[in-house]
């Protein structure tokens, strides 16, 4: 099965130059990104290896990936929340 990648990179691509320059610089959003990439690593290693999984913590964990996307895009955009 293919699998959409979601990494960073992906998800905002018109952004790729300026995360590489904001992560060297801001913490907050480096710490972000590290938490969403680990994340989107487990996900993508559950769906990729048919490996067991409990629903709830399956579709929590993607709940969470989404709020990192969202956070990291406002962060992104010059909009600190």
């Amino acid at each position: 099965m293919y699998i959409q990648p979601h990494d960073v990179e992906h998800e905002f691509p018109e952004y790729k130059e300026v995360l590489h320059e904001m992560r060297s610089q801001d913490t907050r959003l480096a710490d972000l990104v590290e938490e969403y990439e680990r994340l989107n690593a487990d996900i993508v290693d559950i769906e990729e290896n048919d490996k067991l999984f409990q629903d709830f913590e399956f579709e929590e964990m993607k709940k969470r990936r989404l709020m990192l996307k969202d956070q990291i895009y406002f962060i992104l955009r010059g909009e600190q929340h």
